[in-house]
């Protein structure tokens, strides 16, 4: 039953969650928690340590009905314990063995959903929740099968960073918090479930699931997928999941899985979660790769036929490391997530194929940073351009920019530069050792490595270098410039077409994806349609598979009003979810009257096969109003 109204519990209520400040817990044997402006839990009072789900897939009804019992601890003068959820019928709370209490969900939020109160006990150990998810569940994409590759079932997956899992599971949605978890799930007989977790690698004849985490996690790595599965293994501990039309391609292009996880435990210590797997999504899947531990979910853009897209593999597995065992403690704090996880996958690219290899990404890379950090400068939004972010009120997906990712890399290789590769790796090393299954702040860390290099290797490192970078506005002028001979070369190419309009073949035709990338990011701002035709008749870019080159050119044929690309753009943005390549490509078609009718248009179509993450973007993006 909801909570009664009783004036002292309200009033406790409403001092919680409209407060600024936790309350005091000096004397609590928890370890104190960060203030985290996106969740409405109070850690420090009472917080969950495991989860216990147990949940049924309706596919016709698009809902999940599910009890999740938590396991709790609590300060002594507790006597609520507060959730986030959004959405959640809540259907009824109990306490322990099954005592019936009283709960109460606070009005709604937009962007944060809904508080839940419950009322506990001194002697509480477990909060057991029967709820179901809304239809509109938004990390949840429910998918028919006319939209997955073998057109025979439907699809489910979800997508809870930073703050959807509240959407289908009452929770304690804060990167701080973290939890182990175990689950029941039962789905249709002629479908897999998998979630990260301990997996199994083939259908059962019930639909019903078992499934174990031991290892703590935050909320946001909770995963879920439910669909028409197959395993192909690529080592005793690596494997690709993914339907059947798709698998052989799937693990062909991931063949070198085994070679990065030796690769990385060699850089910086024993890969932590027992197996690493991934499962390729359909096209609608929003981001290049999602790093649930021990089942990373990837896109299927990454399978370009020449595994030049591995990198984001490598990528998801550096955050078995870096934001899966050290964690951003808030979602200010979101560089520390991904700066080193860029920085950790340049490692591991460059381990296994060799220094220009890695300096080639890093060169890309740097190109899009100088980019956004151009256009946020002149758009106003200078603030965001540091690596500490105040997100206080906004969406946490808005600090997904190259900041966090390729200024984070470019501050910590500085570092790297500066006093030594040797020193930097056993930084790391350490950082990870130390600070393992715990969040961290910026404010923890500046003076955590400080410490470190001072006790290490007797260096002082300078609080303006920290400040220049973490805490100001735009690119330090001395930030690292990468060197790539091949990117050298390509170079050449481009002066040369300057004058002869004419691309050799014997030159271009051994070119990777990143030089034909380079090349594309470098020609001159003005071309003619001529020009356009040339190159596309020399590159094949409109007839291209590769969805980096699909994107770049588009944006180039859209600048340009090439308009024989049009019809593989509006294929491209029907058929592919990924937000990095929706947002640049929408984004230009906009920036002319005509444009953003087709970019509506084409949207119109679109929309029903992205998800969440994506439309919420794109809706804010074209001005879409539903």
């Amino acid at each position: 039953m909801k909570l009664k109204r009783l004036p002292s519990l309200l009033s406790l209520v409403a001092a919680i969650l409209f407060s600024c400040q936790s309350k005091t817990t000096n004397e609590s044997a928890m370890k104190p928690a960060e203030n985290d402006v996106h969740s409405f839990a109070q850690p420090n009072d009472a917080r969950v340590t495991h989860l216990h789900w147990r949940a049924r897939v309706d596919f016709e009804t698009k809902t999940i009905k599910a009890i999740a019992s938590w396991t709790i601890e609590t300060n002594p003068d507790t006597d609520i314990i507060l959730l986030d959820t959004k959405g959640l019928n809540i259907e009824k709370i109990t306490l322990d063995e099954d005592v019936p209490t009283t709960f109460r969900l606070a009005e709604s939020d937009s962007l944060l959903g809904e508080a839940l109160a419950v009322l506990i006990r001194p002697t509480t150990k477990k909060v057991n929740i029967h709820y179901q998810t809304s239809p509109e569940a938004e990390a949840i994409q429910w998918l028919s099968p006319q939209q997955t590759s073998g057109k025979q079932f439907p699809f489910l997956f979800t997508q809870s960073q930073a703050i959807l899992a509240r959407s289908w599971v009452p929770c304690q949605d804060s990167p701080g918090v973290r939890f182990t978890y175990n689950a029941e799930v039962i789905v249709p007989k002629d479908l897999l479930a998998l979630m990260s977790a301990s997996n199994p690698s083939s259908k059962n004849a019930e639909g019903v699931y078992h499934f174990e985490m031991k290892q703590p996690i935050p909320s946001y790595l909770l995963a879920l997928s439910v669909g028409d599965f197959v395993f192909a293994p690529i080592s005793d501990r690596s494997g690709v999941y993914a339907e059947p039309g798709v698998i052989d391609t799937a693990a062909w292009e991931f063949v070198d899985m085994e070679k990065m996880i030796a690769g990385a435990e060699v850089l910086y210590g024993a890969y932590p979660w027992e197996r690493y797997d991934v499962l390729v999504l359909p096209p609608s899947f929003p981001f290049g790769g999602m790093e649930n531990p021990r089942l990373t979910f990837a896109t299927p853009t990454l399978l370009a036929g020449d595994r030049s897209l591995t990198s984001v593999i490598a990528h998801e597995l550096a955050h078995s490391w870096s934001g899966n065992l050290v964690t951003n403690a808030t979602w200010n704090d979101f560089w520390l997530n991904e700066g080193f996880t860029v920085y950790f996958e340049t490692r591991i690219m460059e381990k296994l194929y060799g220094r220009d290899y890695a300096e080639m990404l890093a060169s890309l890379n740097l190109h899009g940073l100088k980019e956004e950090v151009q256009s946020m400068l002149q758009d106003g939004h200078g603030a965001d351009t540091r690596l500490k972010l105040n997100l206080k009120g906004r969406n946490p997906d808005e600090g997904v920019t190259e900041i966090a990712y390729i200024k984070g890399y470019y501050f910590l290789r500085s570092i790297e530069e500066q006093h030594g590769r040797g020193k930097f790796d056993a930084f790391v090393k350490d950082y990870f050792k130390q600070n393992a299954f715990q969040g961290m702040t910026t404010e923890r860390f500046v003076p955590f490595i400080k410490d470190y290099y001072q006790k290490q290797f007797a260096l002082s490192l300078d609080d303006a270098f920290f400040n220049k970078w973490i805490f100001s506005e735009g690119l330090p002028d001395d930030c690292p410039s990468p060197a790539s001979v091949k990117f050298n070369e390509v170079d050449k190419v481009i002066t040369n077409w300057k004058s002869t309009q004419e691309l050799e073949y014997d030159v271009t035709k051994n070119w990777s994806t990143h030089e034909w990338l380079h090349f594309l990011k470098n020609l001159p701002a003005k071309l003619t349609l001529p020009q356009m035709a040339s190159l596309d008749e020399a590159g094949g870019f409109t007839a291209s598979g590769n969805a980096e080159i699909i994107t770049v050119w588009g944006v180039l044929a859209i600048q340009h009003h090439y308009e024989k690309a049009y019809p593989k753009i509006e294929t491209f943005l029907i058929n592919t979810g990924r937000r990095k390549f929706l947002m640049p490509l929408y984004g230009e078609m906009i920036k002319t009257k005509e444009g953003k009718k087709r970019a509506l248009s084409i949207y119109g179509k679109a929309r029903p096969n992205y998800h969440y993450v994506a439309t919420s973007s794109l809706d804010k993006l074209l001005e879409v109003k539903l």
